[in-house]
């Protein structure tokens, strides 16, 4: 069970902070249930989440576990999806998101980025599930890599390069 006042990734949205554990005094609340309140970090709003959820949650990552996955990024691989029905291509990428890890999430934004780069030498653009996709993985990396490293959502990127630049 998370303490209040730990932060945790909830799912697609995010980095959360943990309000309050325990019965919700609201209509519709069942009275023998548990739930969290969370506040995420990086978007407005207050979810009310039973204890016993099945919707994937874990502690956000450490200072070390985020510098230790950052030094292997280059080692992920992205797995281009050749499918061009946006129906299974936003399937796919659901399933990469909802997973709620670092890991997929650079796979899917590396191979949006390998995808991309291939369609612009044929002249193409990418789709706006591809688009769409790529940014919120980088939103979801970037927010936990934040709130990991005491930095600014806007600031992983750069500390990312120059991380691996060394």
């Amino acid at each position: 069970m998370y303490q209040v006042g730990e932060q945790i990734v909830y799912g697609t949205t995010g980095v959360c902070r943990v309000e309050a554990v325990g019965p919700l005094d609201m209509q519709g609340a069942r009275e023998d249930v548990d739930y969290y309140t969370l506040s995420p970090v990086y978007q407005g709003g207050r979810l009310f989440i039973p204890v016993d959820t099945a919707v994937y949650n874990r502690p956000v990552m450490t200072k070390e576990e985020a510098l230790t996955f950052i030094e292997h990024i280059p080692e992920i691989e992205g797995e281009i999806c050749e499918d061009r029905n946006p129906r299974v291509l936003n399937e796919r990428y659901q399933g990469y998101l909802k997973s709620g890890d670092c890991t997929d999430l650079v796979r899917l934004i590396r191979a949006v980025y390998l995808k991309g780069k291939r369609a612009a030498r044929m002249g193409r653009h990418l789709s706006q599930v591809d688009e769409r996709s790529m940014k919120r993985a980088e939103e979801m990396l970037h927010n936990e890599l934040a709130s990991a490293l005491g930095i600014a959502p806007g600031e992983v990127k750069g500390f990312i390069t120059k991380t691996l630049e060394k």
